[in-house]
């Protein structure tokens, strides 16, 4: 079965309620039309229900299914506010109202914080840096982590790994030049996404140019900590390097160059890449040559799931993103 059709098939075994606060955008619209259709999740739009209705007959979608926030009843917000700031003491309940009145994405995450919703998903009319920093305000991290990433999923023709023709990895959207620490927070965080969205154990390898000392200099120092720190964090992980990508992957090179005892080299499922750079740079060379599908990116590191998608993406696409994120959702509980 293709790795969407298991998702679609898991989303669908139990729907979860999906916040969206660009409920007038025509994709949205659309994209929570296919999911009711399909029975995905149950769409929660978020802004105000006369504009919302608007923009829904002029885009010819039914809002059958779906269930309408009304972010302009001033007793309704402040109520969902309050609740926030009983146990997010940081805020006001005044600043919050603030926000939640000036953008309809606050008030959608503070109705996820207090169980109101599964998933926010947001990023056709916001940037994905708006959608991360108000993700981190009002959701905020996970324990154990301590940046926002990304995850994704390589279907690669022709490579036949551990997990057939199946690769994850990160971080390829997200942090451009991630200290040890981050490092460590991206490869948890890797590891616990796609274990929730494909149900793999984890085995995990952090990339270098260097496979355990064969190189060095700062660049492989860097990775050398960050596997440090994120086994000391996660010893029910493993998280295992610095390798280069054959030592990762292939487990005849990895059977010559790591020469001591590892449950991730020449069989690891994930990997992560060291900086933006090699990321980007990984990634289009994967796709251009190899003609690989890449599923994502997922923003990973929220106590929540908080879903950014590109302002460019076809609804079809929008569709797909929705559906990973209900089951990271489900998992998550």
């Amino acid at each position: 079965m293709d790795i969407l059709e298991t998702v679609y098939a898991k989303a669908k075994d139990n729907p979860q309620k999906v916040a969206f606060p660009e409920a007038c955008n025509e994709k949205i619209l659309l994209a929570a039309q296919e999911c009711v259709a399909k029975g995905y999740c149950i769409p929660l739009l978020v802004g105000n229900p006369a504009d919302i209705q608007t923009a829904a007959d002029n885009y010819n979608v039914s809002l059958e299914g779906m269930e309408v926030y009304d972010a302009t009843d001033e007793a309704k917000v402040t109520e969902v506010v309050e609740k926030y700031c009983a146990t997010n003491t940081l805020f006001s309940a005044k600043s919050m109202k603030r926000r939640a009145d000036k953008d309809p994405l606050y008030l959608a995450l503070m109705l996820q914080a207090i169980g109101e919703a599964d998933v926010t998903f947001a990023g056709i009319d916001h940037s994905t840096g708006e959608v991360i920093l108000a993700g981190q305000m009002v959701v905020g991290l996970k324990e154990g982590v301590s940046t926002i990433s990304s995850a994704s999923i390589f279907k690669i023709p022709g490579y036949e790994g551990p997990e057939g023709n199946l690769l994850g990895f990160g971080d390829s959207a997200v942090c451009v030049n991630p200290s040890s620490e981050e490092l460590a927070s991206i490869a948890i965080s890797c590891c616990d996404t796609i274990h929730s969205l494909v149900g793999w154990e984890p085995r995990c390898a952090m990339l270098s140019y260097s496979t355990l000392g064969s190189g060095n200099g700062e660049l492989v120092d860097k990775v050398v900590e960050a596997v440090k720190i994120a086994n000391e964090r996660r010893p029910d992980l493993k998280i295992d390097g610095e390798f280069q990508l054959d030592s990762a992957i292939n487990p005849s090179v990895a059977a010559k160059k790591v020469k001591r005892p590892s449950e991730v080299a020449g069989k690891a499922n994930i990997i992560i890449w060291p900086d933006l750079n090699v990321g980007n740079i990984g990634v289009k060379l994967v796709q251009q040559f190899a003609h690989a599908d890449a599923y994502g990116p997922m923003l990973q590191g929220f106590a929540k799931i908080v879903c950014d998608c590109s302002r460019g993406a076809p609804v079809s696409e929008i569709v797909g993103n929705i559906a990973m994120s209900c089951v990271r959702a489900q998992e998550g509980k």
